[in-house]
């Protein structure tokens, strides 16, 4: 049994066109550190960015790949980048400003040099264009990728804590 599924897990992931495991070389502890301070700037400049400039600014942090997918709440929110696109040009209707806050729990688990995952609770103050806040809080996890040296984000969760009792 332990044999047919490493055999089904190795065919598949040579079938997605992935490194083989020879072609994959492990992060030295140095490399490891680069990649995640790397990937630590990017994302607490996207909460800058975010709360700078609004809630269009979050285009700018996605992949714009075929590949980007976000879901929100374990639903599937965007199946792929442009859908994204559409929907963050529509935000400013809804939403004139964010305040987003990452929690001092922001975890990096660099992959390779080019991909690590990202995980961390968060905070967001959205305010509607009437100037009604509304506060979110809950986990997000993503898989960012480095393109030409910049990283986004490959693919996106966010959950959503339910409203405190009163």
């Amino acid at each position: 049994m332990l044999a047919a599924l490493a055999a089904l897990s190795a065919l598949t992931f040579l079938s997605w066109g992935g490194p083989s495991a020879a072609q994959e070389q492990a992060l030295t502890p140095q490399a490891r550190a680069a990649v995640a301070a790397s990937v630590r700037r990017f994302v607490l400049a996207v909460a800058q960015d975010v709360t700078a400039h609004g809630p269009t600014a979050w285009r700018r942090h996605f992949s714009d790949t075929p590949s980007f997918f976000m879901a929100v709440n374990g639903q599937l929110q965007f199946a792929d980048s442009a859908t994204a696109g559409r929907a963050i040009a529509a935000l400013p209707a809804m939403i004139q400003r964010i305040e987003l806050t990452w929690g001092e729990d922001l975890r990096i688990d660099p992959l390779t040099a080019h991909y690590a995952v990202v995980a961390s609770s968060y905070s967001e103050v959205q305010v509607n264009p009437q100037g009604q806040a509304h506060t979110d809080r809950g986990y997000f996890t993503a898989v960012a990728e480095r393109h030409g040296g910049e990283w986004t984000f490959r693919d996106a969760h966010w959950s959503s804590a339910p409203p405190a009792k009163e």
